[in-house]
């Protein structure tokens, strides 16, 4: 099976802005990509004018007297004793609701499943933070995010006798984020105010225009490459190649001077 990867446009965040646009990304691709049958919640971001759709627990939607679950009848994995969530806010998908017995909720293993997802999140963040940054230029970090989905094959050798599991990776959504440690203006004079909002703004355009490339792509229909079967997912970070590096060093160093709009 052939390996899909999706690049996302890269991300230039001040470093109190990376967790929450990270977890908008994450959870958002986490949710369009649900291997089963899932409760949509929406999350609105606090340093983001932004609303995104992550996965809910089954028991948490029935709390809220809400327990549709949201699944993608165009996915041919529906067709194979399981359903495939579609996304909001941008996807033309038809979609379909099942309502569940509050009978069933303790039976179902997705009552914990936003927690499972979210430790795998947080976690992959901050590992991202903490060990996949190097510095590309005064006062710029920069690292790369991969959440990738695959499936679990067993396969037998020896005829028959050995039997070995093989992780088969079917698709990669792929990240770059800058991280800019540059301590944000305090002050409440003009230009310190303009220039929060001109960070503000910036890293908000980002997370949208990263937003809307998965939208796009989760309504494409081009879901011949997800497997009919259940499937996990990972996220790793890296560091990018000394190549990669000294390019962008090359960028930063010869940028153009600002031009001073007072003079």
């Amino acid at each position: 099976m052939n390996c899909k990867e999706h690049y996302l446009p890269e991300l230039e965040l001040a470093t109190g802005q990376v967790r929450e646009a990270l977890q908008c990304l994450l959870h958002t691709i986490l949710f369009i990509r649900a291997p089963g049958p899932v409760a949509p919640r929406d999350v609105h971001c606090e340093d983001f004018d932004i609303t995104y759709t992550r996965i809910a627990s089954v028991s948490h939607t029935n709390n809220t007297n809400n327990s549709s679950v949201t699944t993608n009848t165009s996915n041919p994995s529906s067709r194979h004793h399981r359903h495939h969530n579609s996304t909001g806010g941008g996807a033309n998908h038809p979609n379909e609701h099942h309502h569940h017995s509050n009978n069933n909720k303790n039976n179902n293993p997705n009552n914990n499943l936003d927690k499972d997802v979210d430790c795998k999140v947080d976690s992959a963040i901050e590992n991202f933070l903490r060990s996949s940054l190097v510095q590309i230029g005064p006062e710029l970090l920069q690292g790369i995010f991969t959440l990738s989905f695959f499936e679990r094959r067993a396969t037998k050798q020896f005829f028959g006798m050995v039997s070995n599991e093989e992780k088969v990776v079917w698709e990669q959504w792929i990240l770059r984020v800058v991280v800019n440690t540059t301590p944000r203006p305090v002050n409440d004079d003009y230009a310190s105010v303009i220039e929060r909002q001109r960070i503000q703004d910036t890293a908000e355009n980002m997370l949208k225009s990263a937003m809307m490339k998965i939208f796009e792509i989760a309504s494409s229909g081009d879901i011949n490459h997800v497997p009919p079967v259940m499937y996990e997912f990972e996220i790793n970070s890296t560091k990018p190649r000394a190549d990669e590096r000294e390019n962008i060093k090359s960028r930063v160093t010869n940028m153009p001077n600002l031009i001073n709009l007072g003079s």
